[in-house]
């Protein structure tokens, strides 16, 4: 068996670096990583790491076999009602507000089609702590 010590960081890929990396700093307001330079980007969210895989990190043949992320990478935030609005307000379309019992949740996706989710647990956990 492995010993596996954390998740160093996950590969989103994007079509176009710079516009990807706007995206990530700008509207998402992401703190961009140390280790992130010009052909590969990184982002940090506070527990793990979003890098941007891109054909100028990867080389040219990857964007022919280009698939964004099928399940979305879920982001807490404060308040997901808040973040929605004010990414609505930047262009970006985002899913009505689930409410599913034990969390707040609305859907996005990034321009190259990853998804996400904005993502704010209010329910306490099964052992009575609270999220």
């Amino acid at each position: 068996m492995i010993e596996v010590e954390r998740v160093d960081f996950v590969g989103v890929p994007v079509r176009d670096l710079r516009r990807a990396e706007e995206f990530y700093g700008q509207t998402l307001r992401l703190t961009p990583s140390r280790g992130s330079g010009p052909r590969w980007v990184e982002f940090e969210t506070g527990n793990v790491t979003i890098a941007l895989i891109s054909s100028e990190a990867m080389g040219p043949e990857f964007l022919e076999s280009f698939q964004p992320h099928p399940q979305p990478i879920a982001l807490r935030v404060p308040n997901v009602e808040d973040a929605r609005a004010k990414l609505m307000e930047a262009g970006v379309e985002v899913d009505e507000i689930i409410d599913s019992g034990v969390c707040h949740i609305a859907g996005f996706r990034d321009p190259d089609g990853n998804g996400y989710i904005l993502h704010r647990r209010y329910a306490p956990y099964s052992d009575g702590s609270p999220p």
